[in-house]
């Protein structure tokens, strides 16, 4: 991933870390299955400009580490994902509604964790408390 990302009216640097298991954490997620999901992953993300860094789906639960522009707040990515990635997996796999009933392939919750590269907790809060004293702007772009 590029540390920093630009759009007509944004300049951004978001990384996140997300979790999230199958409906009733059911252990469905055979190879076929988690190939599939990865193939679904990566064109939702094209679609809606996400840039996924990592991801691997296990039997029970999905890790993807992602980039995505700030027009999207981490509960969206989520909703944009587990909404379209369902649905194409019941069209593609008609037999995991076997498994998985009521129609939902995906629990209600997730883990969502920020990530940075060198601007960590601590930068922040210096950087902070500089603009509390110094009335100055520090430039969190530099590289190193």
């Amino acid at each position: 991933m590029t540390p920093v990302k630009r759009t007509p009216h944004e300049v951004y640097d978001t990384k996140y870390h997300l979790v999230w298991i199958p409906k009733y954490r059911k252990k469905v997620f055979s190879e076929a299955y988690a190939n599939g999901l990865k193939e679904i992953f990566l064109e939702i993300s094209e679609h809606y400009e996400f840039e996924i860094d990592t991801m691997e789906v296990v039997s029970d639960h999905v890790h993807i580490f992602l980039s995505a522009p700030p027009k999207y707040s981490p509960a969206k990515i989520v909703n944009i994902i587990k909404a379209v990635s369902s649905r194409t997996m019941f069209n593609e796999f008609p037999e995991l509604r076997r498994h998985l009933w009521g129609g939902e392939l995906w629990s209600d919750g997730y883990f969502v964790r920020t990530v940075g590269n060198k601007v960590t907790t601590e930068v922040i809060r210096r950087y902070i408390q500089y603009h509390k004293h110094e009335m100055k702007q520090l430039n969190l772009f530099e590289n190193d």
